[in-house]
């Protein structure tokens, strides 16, 4: 197994993390954000406001996107071990 080999696999092994873990950063964010902005309009301080709508955005993300990113990881772990067993085996 070459250098260009490795670096080859462990760029898309971060390109696939990127992808899988993005669409719930951003829904994360834009809730937190959303949020935020209501707090400081309605001047309510309460912590618990600023984590719960957060957790049932991220909720919702992963039930909708996770079909996606399951098969997302999925495939990249599938082309990983027939890669490696082509080079190894």
């Amino acid at each position: 197994m070459s250098e260009e080999m490795v670096i080859s696999i462990a760029e898309r092994a971060i390109w696939v993390i990127l992808m899988t873990s993005g669409p719930l950063l951003i829904v994360a964010l834009v809730t937190g954000l959303a949020v935020s902005i209501f707090q400081a309009t309605t001047q309510i301080q309460e912590q618990t406001l600023a984590f719960v709508p957060k957790i049932i955005a991220v909720f919702l993300a992963i039930i909708f996107f996770g079909a996606w990113m399951l098969s997302t990881v999925i495939t990249f772990t599938t082309d990983l071990l027939e890669n490696l067993t082509r080079y190894i085996g």
